[in-house]
């Protein structure tokens, strides 16, 4: 129940506690958002290492919000549909396996945009 308040301002301060709660969630209770934030954080400390661009930065960092964006939909999903349907439903499996795929989908996505920026300048400090 959301406690009533009479300023937008106090409701925005409320909305990202909301928020901040559900990225805490994520990252304690999913494995592979915690995955996804240790190969994030690898990229970024690649990045600055290699002194990139900005606009290769930008693509990183689109790249990363991707993923994680994709994965804490996926446990959004899953979370409702085990309230909806908690008993095995063969279409309840498809949707839950879509929302997985379209995280994979996003990672290998990712893995090819990090390839695009990085596999050029490994080369070149290589020859």
């Amino acid at each position: 129940m959301v406690p009533a308040v009479k300023d937008s301002k106090g409701l925005r301060l409320l909305s990202f506690r909301y928020a901040f709660r559900g990225v805490r969630y994520m990252v304690r209770r999913e494995p592979n958002m915690r995955f996804h934030l240790v190969a994030a954080t690898g990229v970024l400390l690649a990045a600055a290492a290699l002194r990139l661009p900005l606009t290769e930065w930008s693509a990183l960092v689109f790249a990363i919000t991707l993923v994680l964006l994709g994965e804490t939909l996926n446990t959004a999903i899953e979370a409702v549909l085990d309230i909806v349907q908690p008993e095995h439903h063969d279409r309840v499996g498809v949707v839950k396996d879509l929302a997985a795929g379209a995280v994979l989908v996003a990672s290998a996505g990712s893995v090819v945009i990090a390839g695009i920026v990085f596999v050029p300048r490994v080369w070149d400090l290589l020859t």
